[in-house]
């Protein structure tokens, strides 16, 4: 017989506990178009929403799917959608208008290779389009990325809150390695935003006996754009100074620290035990939210030290954030391209070679 403990966990992939997630977070509205490697997440939303009765629909492309989230938002649902990233990259456009009109929704992007159709391996190559905005004007997307399958769900939720709390989208980056891999997941998935969500009054609904209400991103008159686009910049100060997210392992003594997000980070935690072994004192910082970068948990863990390795699954996209938080630091970077990984024994070696 199981234990209340065990009956509390239940093995997943990282896919299908974000989708799990959404639906506890009470996810609405879910529309998405397939594509690997983040399929499990629609199969599971097709089947979980309909059991609740909510609204899942599987639409005709990823532009349709993004307009959708964008009508189901407006009238105040919570709502979602995710893809991978040439998804994602024609889902822009809608993350612009939805930031543009302010309306809260998650998007998970689970990455595989690129440019281009790409391949559908591990990758962390859509850095930049995440954190620097993605699509058209002046905006940013809060972005959240995962390192275990427990946390991919625990995300999912901070994401949910997150959008309402500020009325705009947020970003779940995962890549390809959290979205398959099975870890076992407790079904609650910690709550960690404590701040009370504000009443939506600005969301659309039936008009009887209501006065109409107006939710846009087009603003023709002569200077009303530019007064919106400072609002919006306001807002996005207040999410830079309140929700940077890391964490640390084995810092305290460190003489050489290791930066690396997402599954990346699982390595370099197994690359800094392998090096203190070797009696280098070496530590690991992980950045939870990509934007805002956590630069103040950065600049005060790497205060003492002299050297930084960045490792990444890509030509090198993170590394220029650490670069900018800490330009008098040495900063070597390690990565690879299009699917390929760099493992704990590359990051050994890479790390032995800066000492």
């Amino acid at each position: 017989m199981k234990n209340s403990r065990q009956q509390k966990r239940r093995l997943m992939t990282g896919n299908e506990a974000m989708a799990e997630a959404a639906v506890k977070a009470g996810c609405d509205f879910y529309a998405g178009y397939p594509i690997t490697p983040q399929n499990e997440i629609i199969a599971y939303m097709a089947k979980a929403m309909k059991q609740c009765g909510r609204a899942f629909i599987q639409a005709e492309s990823e532009l349709a799917a993004i307009n959708m989230v964008f009508g189901a938002s407006s009238t105040g649902r919570r709502s979602m959608t995710s893809s991978s990233s040439p998804g994602i990259s024609l889902k822009q456009e809608g993350i612009s208008y939805l930031a543009g009109a302010e309306l809260p929704a998650v998007i998970i992007n689970v990455m595989r290779g690129g440019p281009g159709l790409g391949n559908i391996a591990p990758s962390q190559a859509d850095y930049f389009q995440t954190t620097r905005g993605g699509g058209h004007g002046d905006y940013f997307t809060p972005a959240l990325s995962p390192w275990s399958v427990e946390e991919a769900g625990e995300l999912t939720v901070l994401a949910f809150d997150l959008a309402d709390y500020y009325r705009n989208p947020v970003l779940v980056l995962a890549d390809a390695v959290i979205g398959q891999m099975m870890e076992p997941v407790s079904l609650k998935f910690k709550k960690v935003f404590k701040k009370n969500l504000p009443k939506k009054d600005w969301a659309l609904g039936c008009l009887k006996k209501k006065s109409p209400k107006v939710v846009k991103s087009f603003f023709l008159k002569e200077g009303l754009l530019e007064l919106h686009n400072l609002k919006l910049e306001k807002k996005w100060e207040q999410i830079k100074k309140s929700e940077q997210r890391f964490s640390t392992y084995k810092v305290k003594d460190a003489e050489i620290l290791i930066v690396a997000y997402g599954s990346q980070a699982r390595m370099a935690k197994e690359a800094v035990d392998i090096l203190r072994k070797q009696n280098i004192n070496s530590g690991l910082f992980r950045p939870i939210s990509l934007w805002p970068y956590p630069e103040k948990g950065l600049r005060k863990t790497a205060e003492k030290l002299k050297r930084l390795v960045v490792v990444e699954q890509s030509l090198g996209q993170m590394v220029d954030d650490v670069r900018l938080a800490l330009p008098e630091k040495e900063v070597y970077f390690l990565g690879k391209t299009g699917g390929g990984v760099p493992s704990t024994l590359d990051i050994v070696k890479f790390v032995k070679k800066q000492i």
